[in-house]
Parts: C-alpha cells; structure tokens; sequence
C-alpha cells in the first residue's frame, strides 16, 4: 500500500511539474502558473482589449457636405453661373440648384428668354415676401434643414409658395400647425387660406372652436372677422362654457369690439362697457328699430344668425335681456317663440317623447350647446338652466364617471317635470383639457349618441382614465330633447331604456 501511495503521489507532482514547465514555456511571466488552466488568462484579456482599441475607429464629426456647399456655394457665391437680383438686393446662385425650384426649372427649361440670360430681375407682387424670406428660401435650396421662426413663417411661406418649393412649403405648414395660439391664430388662418393650406386652416378653426368662449381674448376678437365668426358660431364644436346665452354674450363683446377698436380695458370690465355702448345707441335709436337692421349693425347680421335662439328664449332672464338689448330684428324672435311654443304642445299633447331616430344632420343644425369647467378633481353635479321640455337632466362628475340622470321626483326642480314613463334625448358629450397655449392636451368625445331614460334612472355616460385626466377639465355637451317637427313618428314605438351610437 505504501508503494502505491509513493506511486500516486509521484504521479501528481510529475503532473504538476509538467504543467509548471508548460506555462513557463510560453515566456510571458504572468501569475497565470499559480491558476488552473481552465480559468481565462488575464493577460490574455488586456492584449486582446489593446488589439480592439487598435483596431476600432473613432467617429469625429468634420464638417459636413451641407454646411460646406451651403457655405462656399450659396453664401460666398463660388462658381456661380447666375445672378438672381429681387427687392434692391443680389444673389450669386447656381442653375443647377435653382431648378429644384418649379418656378426656375420651368424658366430654364422652356423657350424662355431667361434660360440664356446669366442676370435675372425677379418681379415680387407678394407683399409678404421680404428680402430675409428670399435669403431663407434661397438658401433651402443648398441645404438639408431649415429653421423657421414662427414669426417669421408666413414671410418664407409667401416666398416658397412664389418659387413653388413645395418642402418648403410643407415645412412652413407644419411648422404653423405647431405654433397655433391666441396670437397667431388669425393671420395663420388668414394666410393658409391665401397660400391654400387646408390642413393649416382645419387646424386654425379647431383651435378657435375650442378656444372661442374656454378661453376669451380681447385682442382675439378684435382681429377675428364677420366670416370666420360666422363659421364658428354656426357650428356644433364650437366648445360652448354654460349656455347659448353665453354665446350671444360673447357675441356683443365682439361686436362691440370691431365697432370700437380702441377700446382698451380688461376683460372683466368689456361686457358692461359693450352693454353700456348698446345702451345708447338704443336710445338715439328709438326702441322701434333693432340694431342689426341699421347700416352700422347690417355687417353683423350673418353671426347673430347662427345663435341657437330656441336655447335662450326657454330661460326667462335671458328672454328678457334680448327685448332689453333690441339688437335682434323682432320677426326673428317671434319665428323662434312660435316654434317653441308648437315644440311645447307637441311634448305636451302629441306624445313625444323625444328623438328615437338617428338625424345627425337635425342634431348638427339645432342641438343644445353648453358646457361647464371643472377647476380640480373632484365630486360635480350640476344642471343646464332653461325650460327642457320637463327632461330634468342632472349631470354628475364623481370618481372618473361622468353620469345623466333623468331626475322626476327625487331631487327638487325648480320647474315642471315630464312624469311620461320614457324620455328619449340624443346628445354628444366632450371632455377636453388644454396648455397654455391652448392646444389639446387630452380630449375625449362620446360621439353621437341616443339615450332612452326612465324615470329618476341613472346612466354612466363615460368612464375616465386618470392617467389621461388633466385639470381643469373642460365639459362640453349637446343635446336634443325634442323630435324634428316633420320627422317624427306618432305611432313610433317605445323602446326599451337603452343608449346607442349613431355613426
């Protein structure tokens, strides 16, 4: 047994040594004898790092091919084969840039006698065009970016819809879509129906719907004009706060506005200044002759046309202020009182209960319009004032819900309630919330929707994210409480308690 021992044990230091000798043969001196071979060699590992760092290239930014050709090219006019001369000032270009223009390439390619001349004199008719919009213009021609202020971009718009550069001419309507607000909105929206800029003038009018009577500006009604006014206030989007009251209010303050530029005041103090003007032009008036149908007041008559009338008559504070006001020709009033009055008996004694049929088209044209604020989160419930055909609609915002309740007898009503079994009422809900720009930071829509109630019952109308809730919240609602007077059906059956979309 001992033998054996000495035998292993010999074996084992013969291996080791063998080792040993092994690694000292490879001559690089490290620790790596000490370890098991099976473990990576630390030397092995630097040398191979070193070899990469050797062997990897390093990026350094030189200047770039643009910035070159757009340096000696187009700024120190180097080789230039034409002279470009507009508005008193010169520029040394080059044909072959210039034809990247639709209005140089169509010049240098026809049988024009331009295509042979080396100095051209461009004719500027555009008085938006300035010789700094011509240098930007100029200039995209050499270069891969542009930067374009938003005070400068209806200046480079005129010039690059002029020289027909149509990137530059999409860059200038992005660039415009992004910087929409209260001090841009109208020369933007102006300018895109000059240059013909659709997207930028749908853009334009969807600020204004949202921002009209959310946020009201002076300045804003000073520059905004009898047509796109008119536009505004005729439309079902415009995102009405409180009534159609308020609507017309803001109506006065804008015609006072554009008849008494000048004026100069807070917001606060425009709508007593605005009454306190009415007010005496009534009286050297007469009380016969209402205002829109003066010369002065005639411009203004296409607006005032598209105030939901019905929607401010059904209150009695608000009736009384339009006879006060004498603005409104008395044959308007009167249409309206008598259409309200058969919408009344209709309700009353014909049996109807409300729209049951899809009429988008009647719901665009005469839906009620109101709205509320909601400052901070909360627990809300209000109701919309004015008579609504005994449909008592209680609106509550509690724990991210939105809830319509049909009230008849279990909260107090200052006015008469429906007892009918089933009401049916169409209606479109929105919820925005803006920057202080007013552009939408998050926004939610029900879409158009019929509703069917029953008596004091409840219904969740929309169930909020509180990860896209921004304060304070913006409620817009339209409703529709009646059926068309022409398109109802008296023998229509009652259908079940329920609410569907109408596409």
């Amino acid at each position: 047994m001992g033998s054996l021992g000495s035998r292993i044990q010999g074996s084992s230091r013969g291996a080791e040594e063998a080792s040993e000798g092994s690694c000292a043969g490879t001559g690089h001196g490290c620790d790596c004898r000490k370890r098991k071979r099976s473990s990576p060699c630390q030397c092995d590992s630097e040398a191979e790092e070193e070899e990469s760092l050797l062997n990897t290239p390093r990026r350094k930014k030189l200047k770039s091919t643009s910035k070159y050709i757009y340096q000696t090219l187009f700024l120190n006019g180097e080789n230039s084969d034409i002279q470009i001369c507009a508005l008193g000032q010169e520029w040394n270009l080059h044909k072959v840039y210039l034809c990247q223009s639709g209005y140089f390439s169509s010049m240098f390619s026809g049988s024009w006698k331009e295509s042979s001349m080396t100095t051209i004199e461009l004719e500027i008719p555009d008085q938006n065009i300035d010789t700094e919009a011509l240098q930007v213009a100029f200039g995209s021609l050499y270069r891969d970016d542009v930067l374009i202020k938003p005070s400068r971009v209806i200046s480079i718009l005129a010039a690059a819809c002029m020289l027909q550069l149509d990137g530059l001419i999409q860059q200038c309507g992005e660039t415009m879509k992004e910087t929409i607000s209260v001090k841009t909105v109208c020369s933007y929206y102006s300018s895109a129906g000059m240059y013909g800029l659709d997207s930028v003038t749908k853009k334009c009018l969807e600020w204004l719907l949202n921002n009209l009577m959310t946020h009201q500006n002076v300045e804003l009604m000073k520059e905004l004009g009898v047509a796109v006014m008119e536009q505004l206030v005729q439309s079902s989007d415009l995102f009405v706060m409180q009534v159609e009251m308020d609507v017309y209010t803001a109506l006065k303050k804008w015609m006072f506005l554009q008849l008494c530029p000048s004026w100069n005041g807070p917001i606060k103090q425009l709508l007593n200044d605005a009454d306190s003007w009415i007010c005496k032009r009534r009286t050297e008036l007469g009380e016969e002759e209402a205002f829109l149908s003066t010369e002065q007041g005639a411009p203004f008559t296409p607006v005032f046309r598209q105030v939901r009338l019905q929607y401010i008559i059904n209150d009695l504070a608000s009736a009384r202020i339009l006879e006060r006001d004498n603005i409104l020709p008395h044959d308007w009033l009167s249409a309206v009182y008598k259409l309200q009055w058969f919408a009344m008996l209709r309700t009353e004694h014909d049996n109807d209960t409300g729209p049951q049929e899809a009429n988008k088209e009647e719901f665009d044209l005469n839906s009620m319009r109101c709205g509320r604020k909601l400052a901070k989160d909360g627990d809300y419930c209000w109701r919309w004032t004015g008579f609504n055909f005994g449909f008592d609609l209680l609106v509550t915002y509690t724990n991210r819900f939105i809830v319509f309740k049909r009230n008849t007898l279990s909260q107090p009503c200052g006015g008469s309630v429906s007892l009918q079994p089933r009401r049916h009422i169409a209606y479109r809900l929105r919820l925005a919330s803006f920057d202080s720009s007013g552009k939408l930071v998050c926004s939610r829509s029900t879409g158009y929707q019929l509703l069917t109630l029953e008596k004091d019952q409840e219904y969740v109308v929309m169930n909020l994210d509180s990860r896209l809730l921004a304060f304070p919240l913006y409620v817009c609602c339209n409703f529709l409480y009646t059926s068309p007077a022409s398109g109802r059906r008296a023998d229509a059956p009652e259908p079940e308690s329920s609410a569907h979309s109408v596409s």
